[in-house]
């Protein structure tokens, strides 16, 4: 087995598996949400304290686009804007209870709907699965940022990125 034929085998799978996300996640987001709401939702979720230029960085818009798809989330009580702790100039978007609802609901969907699929596998190939998004995750663990959305300096990355983790039976990454 080498590097090179698992990016291979993960570029020709990884798209099938995010598609069936895509599909689940929004079939299960709401009608009353556009799916550029939706993703800022997720976002939001995995990022909190997240800034408007970084929410407008992920989702490939404009900071007035932006600014105004907030507004909306704003005004149906699904996130809240708060004066950033380090910089008044500035505002930390968050999920309100209402919008973690929404995307946590439709994240539980998802799994169930993912989990189902992934049940007509072998213990086995659970098991392999398992071991396999592990050590993806150890890989492509994300990259800290600071409350604001922009990312920390290069040496306060994390220990995996800079290869300085310690696993268990003390070797590192």
């Amino acid at each position: 087995m080498t590097a090179e034929l698992c990016a291979h085998e993960a570029l020709e799978v990884v798209p099938s598996v995010m598609r069936f996300l895509r599909v689940e996640m929004r079939s299960n987001r709401g009608s009353d949400l556009s799916v550029p709401q939706f993703r800022a939702l997720g976002h939001l979720r995995h990022n909190p304290g997240t800034s408007l230029s970084a929410l407008a960085d992920h989702l490939g818009l404009t900071a007035a686009t932006t600014s105004n798809l907030v507004d909306g989330l704003v005004r149906r009580q699904m996130v809240s804007r708060e004066p950033s702790p380090g910089d008044r100039r500035r505002v930390a978007l968050a999920l309100s209870a209402p919008g973690r609802r929404t995307i946590d609901g439709s994240m539980a969907a998802a799994e169930r709907n993912l989990a189902t699929r992934l049940g007509a596998l072998s213990e086995e190939d659970l098991r392999s699965i398992h071991r396999g998004l592990a050590a993806l995750r150890r890989v492509f663990a994300p990259v800290p940022t600071k409350p604001g959305g922009s990312r920390l300096p290069r040496n306060a990355r994390s220990p995996i990125l800079d290869g300085r983790a310690t696993l268990r039976g003390g070797g590192t990454a």
